[in-house]
C-alpha cells in the first residue's frame, strides 16, 4: 500500500514514516502543500495523510482543490486544529477521516486499517481467499494451516492481491502501491517479488495475465 505523507514537521514526519514502513507500507514523504496537490492529482497513492498547516499551500486548500478535480484517493487529515468547526470544515472539504494532534502512532495505524477496510469493502482485519488468510492487524499469513513468514514487501503484495481476489490487478497499479515515487526500482523488480512470494506459497496461487498484471482467485487451491 502506497501512502503519501504530507507533513512539514521533520521530527513527526520521520517518526510516522518509520512506524508505517515497519508495518510494510510504502511511504512517500512530502513537506509542501504545492507538492502535495501535484502528487494527489497524479492519483498514484492508495491513501494520503495530510497535515493542514503546510508551507506553500494550506492543507485544507489542497484538499478542496483535489476534490474539485475529482481526485478520489482517501485522505486522512492530521492536524492540531482540534475545534469542532475545524473538524467539520475538514470533513466537509472531502476528508475521509480526521485525527487531531498529538496522537499515538498505534491509533494512526488503526485508522489506516479502518480506511483500507472501508475502501475495499471489508468488514474485518482478516482477509481470506481459499486456503489463504491474511491478518492486517497482526501481519500474520496462514496458508493451508501453516504460518508463512513474509518480508514486508511480500506481505504488501499479497495484501493487494487478496483484497482484490478474483480481479485482475494491473502491473502499473501494483508498482505504484509497492514502490511509490521511487524511480530507482528496476523493471524486473515486480516479477522477482512475485516469484519469491510464489515459492513461499505455491506457484499456482498467483496467476499471471500476460501483458496486464496478476491476480489471486477467490478460492485458490
Amino acid at each position: 500500500m502506497h501512502i503519501i505523507l504530507v507533513e512539514d514537521d521533520l521530527q513527526l514526519g520521520a517518526a510516522i514514516q518509520r512506524a508505517l514502513e515497519r508495518l510494510a507500507y510504502t511511504v512517500s514523504w512530502l513537506r509542501d502543500g504545492r507538492e502535495a496537490l501535484l502528487a494527489l492529482r497524479d492519483e498514484t497513492a492508495d491513501l494520503v495523510l495530510l497535515d493542514l498547516g503546510l508551507p506553500g499551500k494550506d492543507g485544507l486548500d489542497v484538499l478542496v482543490e483535489a476534490r474539485r478535480l475529482h481526485v478520489k484517493t482517501p485522505v486522512l487529515v492530521m492536524t492540531a486544529r482540534d475545534g469542532l468547526e475545524a473538524r467539520v470544515s475538514g470533513l466537509d472539504a472531502g476528508a475521509d477521516d480526521y485525527l487531531t494532534k498529538p496522537f499515538h502512532l498505534e491509533e494512526l495505524a488503526a485508522r489506516i486499517r479502518s480506511l483500507t477496510r472501508r475502501t475495499q469493502g471489508l468488514a474485518a482485519n482478516r482477509i481470506e481467499a481459499g486456503a489463504l488468510s491474511l491478518d492486517l492487524g497482526t501481519s500474520e499469513v496462514v496458508f493451508r494451516g501453516q504460518r508463512v513468514e513474509l518480508t514486508k514487501r511480500e506481505f504488501a503484495l499479497l495484501q493487494i492481491l487478496m483484497e482484490r481476489a478474483g480481479r485482475l490487478v494491473r502491473r502499473e497499479n501494483l508498482e505504484n502501491s509497492l514502490y511509490g515515487l521511487d524511480n530507482m526500482v528496476g523493471s524486473s523488480a515486480l516479477e522477482v517479488l512475485v516469484h519469491t512470494l510464489r515459492r513461499k506459497l505455491s506457484f499456482d496461487t498467483i496467476q499471471t495475465v500476460r501483458g496486464f498484471g496478476y491476480m489471486i482467485a477467490r478460492e485458490p487451491k
